[in-house]
């Protein structure tokens, strides 16, 4: 990955973009996890101008239904905060894992171990490709059925329900504790052993690999297509975006970012229910003409 070091904005006139890179939640989707009509076009409109859009979010692949009709070219999104790169391209229940970059078991059960000890009360889910196990004590956060109910020890020990699979993310819940704090301490705690942000409101955390990140997958497919963090526009809302806009030429907070998502980006827009993302769009393409 390139350095992750604020670059100068460069002047309008100067920057032609070739990739558009946008969280989902609280940034493209609108509070009721719809895609607006204006952002519809707003997307289709930069890939006619040839620009790629890459959807990079913290959702697992399975989740991506929301945004399936709108991937439009190569058809492709970083998901799980940068664990996987995934081809959209079969629809829900269809997807094609392009690249996995796993969370290794050990590290995931040194981060369940230091937090249990760092943090008493919290309970754990597994993120796999495909599979989603947890303990019992997770909280049903979505309308969806686990295939597997354990500790996190043994759900990760070989030869456990979580076995079969790579480990994308394992997810960390805390009924009680300030959601900034919880991400403060788990950070000390964990240290370099696996990453660690949040997209939640709530206390939840996600674990991932020592060094995935949207940022650094998003880097690694920019150099796949040849395309400088210079030429890169980044939307976001919340920590788990924050590498991500610091590593783009130009990045954006929306007008319902986190503070230091704010301090993070180059530039800010307006909300995503007022259609942020698609405002910027709009005005970059008229500089284009």
């Amino acid at each position: 990955m390139t350095s992750a070091t604020r670059q100068p904005e460069p002047p309008a006139a100067a920057f032609r973009p070739r990739l558009i890179a946008t969280d989902l939640d609280g940034t493209l989707l609108r509070d009721d996890k719809s895609v607006s009509p204006r952002t519809v076009a707003a997307l289709a409109a930069a890939e006619k101008a040839g620009i790629e859009v890459f959807f990079v979010t913290g959702r697992p692949a399975r989740w991506m239904d929301v945004v399936s009709d709108h991937v439009h070219g190569h058809g492709l999104a970083i998901c799980g905060n940068g664990a996987a790169v995934v081809d959209l391209h079969g629809g829900p229940g269809a997807h094609r894992f392009v690249k996995v970059r796993e969370l290794a078991r050990e590290n995931a059960l040194d981060a369940v171990r230091l937090l249990r000890e760092a943090a008493p009360g919290t309970v754990f889910a597994v993120e796999q490709t495909y599979g989603f196990h947890q303990e019992p004590a997770y909280p049903k956060m979505h309308m969806e059925v686990p295939d597997g109910l354990a500790s996190a020890e043994r759900l990760l020990a070989p030869g456990g329900r979580a076995a079969a699979e790579p480990v994308l993310k394992i997810l960390a819940f805390h009924p009680e504790l300030d959601p900034d704090g919880f991400l403060t301490l788990a950070r000390l705690a964990i240290g370099d052993r696996a990453g660690v942000t949040r997209s939640s409101p709530s206390a939840l955390l996600e674990i991932s690999g020592p060094e995935v990140s949207k940022a650094s997958t998003l880097a690694l497919c920019c150099a796949e297509r040849g395309i400088s963090h210079e030429e890169v526009v980044a939307f976001g809302d919340m920590p788990n975006d924050v590498e991500m806009l610091t590593w783009a030429g130009r990045s954006y907070a929306m007008g319902n970012a986190h503070p230091d998502v704010i301090a993070a980006a180059s530039g800010r827009t307006v909300a995503n229910n007022d259609d942020g993302v698609a405002i910027v769009i709009e005005r970059l393409l008229a500089d284009l003409r």
